[in-house]
């Protein structure tokens, strides 16, 4: 009766064996391959310093004044642009500057490039059906992986540093973009696309006069939630080598620094309060004019 409370499991050796085999591959590839995997993302790795040396460097006052344009463009209240300015002064004020330009660089970049590939994927997934049926279970593993786990194989092929700890958070943040692309093209009214196609509009016509500016509200939800998911995953990224608060929160928890790891939490939360007041308010502001439309 033992069976019963003890599961069955493959052959320890053949399955050490197998383990060795893949581990060992990829250990040979790295080896053999691995100066042209890294020359391949060498100009990713240049796109990355140029946006960090360009926001690290510039001067404070003109830092505060873009984001805070970029909060009045998008939101047109004085509310959140004065959270805007007040959470970067106070980040500011605690010695963190440096490290968070670091940091806004980082998710900045993520975010574009996850726009870039997650809304052409969030289409294919709307268009074609068993195209959409494959992202599907795609993305709900990745939305179940454990974080941790993205780290292993971008380190395996591209050892510690920006690209390989860059990779990460885009392949961690860029599910929401993907599935909030499909749905908001999926809400969209029919009537509206009877009308598209009794004015003679062909497919992609419809798809990008009629179907993506009124899914644009849900999308900027994906956008959202993406640029949430890249700050989270830039403090786990990290550990590979990503400057920036998520270093020093890391450092705080090596070496116990309580007031360290707290401050740098804050400033965290901080930004993270700056993109998401800002993303929301643009989101809720094309939510009333696509309302103003329909009336």
């Amino acid at each position: 009766m033992e069976w019963l409370f003890k599961f069955p499991q493959l052959n320890s050796d053949l399955l050490l064996t197998f383990k060795r085999a893949i581990d060992g591959s990829l250990r040979s590839l790295t080896r053999v391959y691995g100066q042209s995997i890294e020359d391949v993302f060498y100009p990713l790795q240049r796109v990355l310093i140029f946006f960090e040396n360009a926001i690290s460097n510039a001067p404070w006052p003109l830092v505060v004044l873009a984001l805070s344009a970029i909060a009045w463009l998008a939101a047109r209240r004085w509310t959140i642009v004065g959270a805007v300015v007040g959470t970067l002064i106070a980040i500011g004020l605690l010695g963190l500057w440096q490290d968070a330009m670091k940091t806004i660089s980082l998710v900045f970049v993520a975010t574009i490039f996850s726009i870039s590939i997650g809304i052409p994927f969030g289409i294919l997934m709307n268009r074609f059906k068993q195209v959409g049926g494959v992202l599907q279970t795609i993305l709900d593993i990745m939305q179940t992986m454990p974080p941790f786990v993205y780290l292993i194989p971008v380190v395996m092929l591209l050892g510690i540093g920006r690209v390989p700890g860059f990779i990460a958070v885009v392949i961690y943040a860029i599910p929401p973009i993907i599935r909030l692309t499909d749905l908001g093209i999926r809400l969209v009214d029919k009537e509206v696309l009877e009308a598209a196609d009794a004015y003679g509009c062909s497919p992609w016509q419809k798809l990008l006069k009629v179907q993506m500016p009124l899914a644009m509200p849900t999308i900027m939800a994906g956008i959202n939630q993406t640029i949430m998911m890249a700050l989270g995953m830039v403090v786990i990224a990290s550990m590979i080598g990503v400057q920036g608060l998520g270093l020093n929160v890391l450092q705080a928890i090596a070496n116990q620094y309580f007031t360290q790891g707290i401050f740098n939490g804050f400033a965290i939360v901080g930004i993270a309060i700056i993109f998401d007041r800002i993303s929301q308010a643009y989101g809720h502001r094309l939510q009333k004019h696509r309302g103003r439309a329909h009336e």
